[in-house]
């Protein structure tokens, strides 16, 4: 269930950056995508090993998601730093003929945004800013990422809350609303001609733990939630774990210039296991948790945005956390049939992460990390801090 707001900041925040309509932006952007592209693959064909299982996972999800009109996601975890665009160059070269083809995702505003020419080249590429360190998910990449996983031809009151059984002159000046921005004159804010593909690593950070915690994952952060939940309609999700990628780049070498460009690793086997989509009847049974808080909690005098208890009560907190749970144990059996053992089960806990990082390891010491821990801000450049409600209160 969609937010006429939500998707009105999506709009505006995907503008910022780019040209409305423009065909010569995304001749840049394709080419800008396959040259990322074709460097990875080489880079991969000449020194390493790749086994890529669940291919047809992959091609039978991404059909589904196009003939039914639907949004794609895949979540995976989040390894290395060269898990994107390295990631892309283990699939064959037919997914990127088009750039509809080609993924959007995220990427950290105070590493992939800190210039305009550096702004660029990561819009390019498909990619919007997110702020982290207590930004929180209510920012505008997100609002971006659900606005592209609904459907141009979905924005319309069947598909945007508008205040369920209520009266009728809220739900009237929804419609007013949406047809005076989604009218014949409206240019949504990218030019495409299928439904778009959402790539997201759900932990927000690198993780390299050492052994025996080798390939385990932080918890999924709740911004990911709202890729199921708020696009106008249900995404198709698909899961995918991936190792051998923190053997391209190693986070113990990434202070060591050569190195942190340079392949490690070489001949080391990476691989890429893409699992089954997850089952409609889930993704529906969610979204309909979230309807129902939406009809509970929303505001009469301003039904078209999220109010402060859809953003940070405990049922909608609940609800979230619920669904990126689920999520991550979809990824960690993946994990599992790469041969991995099982996970501690501390590490799937928000709580656990929040502790550990607010102490620096301290509360756990036998899990060890490989490199920094770069969800401790102190350890990165260009951050803001937050309030709980995501309002910047410093630099």
């Amino acid at each position: 269930m969609s937010f006429f707001d939500v998707l009105q900041r999506g709009d505006e925040f995907i503008l910022n950056d780019r040209p409305q309509q423009s065909r010569w932006w995304n001749v840049l952007s394709h080419a800008t995508c396959l040259a990322a592209v074709g460097s990875s693959k080489l880079i991969i064909s000449l020194f390493y090993n790749l086994n890529l299982k669940g291919l047809e996972n992959l091609d039978r999800s991404l059909a589904k998601a196009r003939a039914e009109n639907r949004g794609f996601v895949t979540v995976m975890n989040h390894m290395s730093v060269c898990d994107d665009p390295f990631l892309w160059a283990c699939l064959p070269w037919r997914y990127y003929a088009s750039l509809d083809d080609i993924r959007w995702g995220l990427a950290a505003k105070n590493i992939c945004f800190v210039s305009k020419s550096s702004s660029t080249f990561f819009s390019l590429g498909k990619l919007f800013a997110c702020e982290r360190f207590g930004r929180g998910p209510f920012q505008g990449g997100l609002d971006a990422l659900v606005r592209v996983l609904s459907p141009d031809d979905t924005l319309d009151t069947d598909h945007i809350f508008q205040g369920l059984n209520e009266s009728k002159p809220i739900a009237s000046s929804l419609v007013d609303n949406v047809k005076s921005f989604y009218s014949p004159k409206y240019t949504p804010p990218i030019l495409r001609y299928k439904s778009s593909w959402v790539h997201i690593f759900p932990e927000g950070y690198v993780c390299q733990l050492k052994p025996p915690h080798n390939n385990s994952m932080r918890f999924f952060r709740w911004g990911t939630a709202r890729l199921i939940l708020e696009p106008t309609v249900a995404p198709v999700v698909v899961p995918i774990f991936s190792d051998g990628f923190e053997k391209v780049a190693p986070e113990a070498k990434s202070d060591d210039l050569v190195d942190s460009i340079l392949p490690q690793g070489i001949g080391s086997t990476i691989t890429v296991n893409i699992g089954r989509a997850i089952e409609d009847r889930v993704i529906e049974a969610f979204r309909a948790e979230w309807r129902a808080l939406c009809d509970k909690y929303h505001d009469r005098s301003n039904p078209n945005d999220l109010t402060p208890e859809l953003k940070f009560g405990k049922e909608a907190q609940n609800l979230r956390s619920r669904v990126c749970a689920y999520l991550r144990e979809r990824v960690a059996e993946l994990r599992l049939e790469n041969g991995f053992a099982p996970e501690d089960p501390r590490l799937a806990s928000q709580k656990f992460w929040s502790e550990y990082t607010k102490t620096e390891g301290q509360s756990a010491p036998d899990i060890q990390f490989v490199g920094y821990n770069w969800a401790i801000r102190a350890y990165q450049k260009n951050v803001s801090s937050y309030d709980e409600h995501g309002n910047e209160v410093s630099k």
